[in-house]
């Protein structure tokens, strides 16, 4: 079973608030005292903080319930009660939350350390000293307290990237990440070699860098379900520029302006803003590319339709710099004059 996990659904319970107390004072020379109930504590809260030391929800998969501590009711002598503790529940960056019945989007928490309450305690009851007045100085009425929120959430986790990879399975997609970061993707010469979503930090120049997100292979008819992209497809919805990794070899079975015409739709059948993106094509594989026709093909294409495009080899890494220095200026050009992105 995969460990990588971006999507599970949790219940979440905030502890109740405590009983306000109902007590008078009673000493050795006071026997009548007035009223000191204390009041009762509140019921502690449910919250999600996002962490780096996370990568997938798949703690969650195997713990499905969350629940606070309750606030302690009050006590005699205006003791209030002990407010209920939190439960913090750790999850990625990147991690949206909503409720699963209503969808109500309750967090997206995209930054080391950030959090949110999505289960509120109840309020504790007030006792029957609050109840005191000029005209009615015994008091027997107090409040009891209020239930917590519960609640069915839906975690879905979408990873953070500047930049994401999208191509048919075997494109070259793995190569190329493995070529241009640290990332050390599973890679082979068979469909759907990539399972999982990975990630790459690519130093482009200077002090300047950025995240690029390869996921698995996509097929005609994505959107609908079929094959392993469509899942994972939100994985690059935050991702500002995306890149067509299209296999120009001559050992591809593809057409390859066909190739790119089936990804532009499947991605605007899945999300139209995702298809409104900015991109840019790269042809993989230039090192095996045979007599160069369909290079030629898709290069023609891209230039009448003024669509940037770059053919590299990962193997030889010719080309790969230039495509390396058009995806950093782009993505801080983006930066400044940010798009609309999915949350």
């Amino acid at each position: 079973m995969s460990t990588f996990v971006d999507q599970v659904q949790i219940l979440v319970k905030a502890g109740h608030g405590g009983n306000g107390a109902c007590s008078f004072r009673r000493e050795k020379f006071v026997p009548r005292g007035g009223p000191d109930g204390g009041d009762g504590g509140d019921g502690g809260s449910v919250i999600v903080e996002a962490t780096t030391r996370l990568s997938t929800l798949l703690d969650l998969r195997y713990q499905k319930h969350y629940e606070a501590e309750n606030g302690e009711v009050g006590g005699g002598s205006n003791c209030h009660g002990r407010r209920g503790a939190d439960v913090r529940i750790p999850v990625p960056v990147g991690t949206i939350v909503l409720d699963a019945n209503t969808q109500e989007l309750l967090a997206d928490l995209t930054v080391d350390g950030e959090s949110c309450v999505i289960a509120k305690g109840g309020l504790g009851g007030r006792g029957n000293s609050r109840f005191a007045t000029s005209t009615n100085r015994v008091p027997t009425q107090f409040e009891p307290g209020t239930p917590g929120e519960e609640r069915l959430l839906r975690l879905d986790l979408k990873l953070l990237a500047d930049v994401g990879l999208v191509g048919y399975p075997n494109a070259g997609k793995s190569t190329l990440i493995a070529a241009v970061s640290a990332a050390r993707p599973k890679i082979a010469d068979y469909p759907f070699t990539t399972l999982t979503p990975n990630l790459g930090v690519v130093r482009s120049t200077g002090e300047h860098s950025f995240v690029i997100a390869d996921i698995p292979g996509l097929i005609e008819g994505a959107h609908e379900g079929k094959g392993l992209g469509f899942q994972f497809l939100r994985h690059i919805e935050r991702t500002s520029l995306l890149i067509h990794v299209i296999d120009i070899s001559e050992w591809a079975t593809e057409d390859p302006v066909a190739s790119l015409k089936v990804m532009r739709h499947e991605l605007s059948a899945y999300d139209e803003a995702l298809g409104a993106r900015p991109f840019a094509v790269v042809g993989t594989k230039l090192d095996i590319k045979g007599e160069g026709e369909r290079l030629e093909q898709l290069r023609k294409y891209c230039q009448r339709r003024k669509i940037p495009f770059f053919a590299i080899s990962a193997a030889t890494r010719e080309g790969l710099d230039e495509c390396i220095r058009y995806m950093g200026q782009q993505v801080e050009l983006l930066r400044k004059t940010p798009c609309e992105t999915n949350s």
